[in-house]
């Protein structure tokens, strides 16, 4: 396997291109194993290995966001999350076939889990943030007053919210409104790529710092960016994680 440095590793998996990283990373001859389907995989195929996830529809109407283009849209859900999608499901076809193999050495197993740890927090956290937009960007409900329990008001929120988000301008990351399941506080929580999130932390609301999510449109004005986001978060599926929230914990 030819090595490659931690920085390029994480430059390259962070464009959710499913082909080009994860052959630089497993190698073709890998890739196309990993292409191999579940039935022709010898035994019966567990769940964990299956490989068959499939993308979320976008839940809103890409052309009536407002300050987020159309064309942008739809390029992050296809390119980014899409290729999240694809190339999990490759690595764990991938785990599956390298299980099998007794002398396959530790090390080489663990570059794959590593992936499978990339590619599944892109898969979910797109999918909370696509899920968190097409609204007004009106907030109410008990998360407002979740947030004024812990931020003291909801401005104060808001002005930690976006300063957390473009500490990330022009490099990539994730922001994210949590609740800690273990400490059972609420922070906004910074994450400088898909594996770094607070242990046991349940997002409520997701903004992807990526600068796929907003060069097309604002170019390096990440902070233009950040604002279009909040005019158009759908604060009722806030509201609805909250609530599924409260009968996890």
């Amino acid at each position: 396997m030819r090595k490659l440095s931690r920085r390029r590793v994480i430059s390259t998996l962070a464009t959710g291109g499913a082909g080009l990283a994860l052959t630089q990373v497993l190698g073709a001859s890998s890739v196309n194993a990993a292409r191999t389907s579940p039935a022709q995989i010898a035994g019966p195929v567990a769940p964990a290995f299956r490989g068959q996830h499939q993308p979320k529809p976008l839940p809103f109407d890409p052309a009536k966001l407002k300050g987020l283009s159309e064309k942008l849209i739809k390029s992050h859900w296809e390119n980014n999350y899409g290729g999240a999608v694809k190339a999990l499901n490759v690595v764990e076809q991938r785990l599956a076939s390298m299980l099998a193999e007794k002398d396959l050495p530790p090390y080489l197993y663990g570059d794959v889990k590593r992936e499978e740890l990339v590619r599944t927090g892109s898969v979910v956290l797109h999918e909370q943030y696509f899920g968190n937009l097409g609204g007004d960007g009106k907030a109410s409900g008990k998360v407002v007053d979740l947030i004024k329990q812990w931020f003291g008001s909801y401005e104060q929120w808001e002005t930690e919210f976006k300063k957390t988000a473009n500490a990330l301008g022009g490099g990539s990351g994730w922001t994210i409104l949590s609740y800690n399941l273990h400490t059972g506080e609420v922070h906004n929580y910074w994450a400088w790529d898909h594996m770094h999130n607070a242990p046991m932390g349940y997002p409520l609301l997701v903004l992807d710092m990526y600068e796929h999510a907003y060069h097309m449109d604002y170019g390096a004005a990440a902070a233009k960016y950040v604002d279009a986001f909040m005019q158009n978060v759908n604060w009722d599926e806030v509201n609805r994680r909250v609530e599924e929230m409260r009968i996890r914990k």
